[in-house]
């Protein structure tokens, strides 16, 4: 299951569509599905199991919802100072050397799980058909996404990818490193400005949060778009 050449260069665009159907359901108007957030629906349904109370219950969805949006981001930002933001934004595949440094030492997508863990966060804002729809879709895609970009790196590095690939885990990071460390030196800078957006719903989740309104936090997340999209004049084009 890989994705075709059209796919991965508009993954950002597909990606945002994914998310703007998510969070307007439009079946809604036609089921009557929801009336809440996911948020709600989560806090409530501890709240009624008798393990938290409803306000406590709340709190702590935020702050899974906080710590999957900071995960991300970070994440996201670690792989893209040793990959670099010119690769991570090109919209074809690349072929460089087979990347062994950072936290490609112990998963080797590190930019798709930043993305996974980054669309639940976003999912707690969504209502509830909405946010099963996206992650459904979302991990489709990024196992699509992966399967052709591991494809065509074994194509092109052979044996050296494919040793790469039976010592580091696809998804779930290892525990300690399994490769050695390459001589690749991390570009912070360029790789917060490129990753912009995902630190910018990041911080809409801590600091909007304690609002308790989710179209707050959602507003954050269209600024931090916004402000991402200005971004990309000044990131590294090589």
């Amino acid at each position: 299951m890989k994705a075709t050449a059209l796919e991965f260069r508009f993954r950002f665009l597909i990606h945002v569509i994914v998310y703007v159907i998510a969070f307007f359901s439009p079946w809604n108007y036609v089921f009557h599905l929801d009336t809440i957030r996911t948020w709600q629906l989560l806090a409530a349904t501890v709240a009624r199991q008798g393990w938290l109370s409803f306000s406590t219950a709340t709190i702590a969805v935020l702050v899974l919802g906080i710590v999957f949006a900071f995960a991300a981001a970070g994440l996201r930002t670690w792989g893209t100072a040793f990959l670099g933001t010119a690769v991570v934004q090109d919209r074809g595949l690349r072929a460089d050397e087979v990347m062994a440094a950072g936290p490609y030492r112990f998963v080797r997508n590190p930019l798709y799980l930043g993305t996974i863990l980054h669309t639940l966060a976003l999912a707690l804002l969504m209502p509830p058909s909405g946010a099963v729809f996206c992650i459904v879709v979302v991990w489709i895609l990024e196992l699509r996404l992966i399967g052709a970009e591991e494809a065509f790196l074994t194509a092109r590095q052979g044996e050296s990818y494919l040793a790469y690939q039976r010592a580091v885990p696809r998804l779930l990071p290892a525990l300690a490193a399994r490769v050695p460390a390459s001589a690749v030196q991390p570009r912070w800078s360029f790789a917060l400005l490129g990753e912009l957006y995902f630190w910018g719903v990041a911080v809409s989740f801590a600091v909007a949060g304690w609002r308790y309104n989710a179209q707050l936090i959602l507003q954050g997340v269209i600024i931090s778009l916004g402000v991402y999209l200005i971004s990309l004049a000044f990131n590294p084009k090589k």
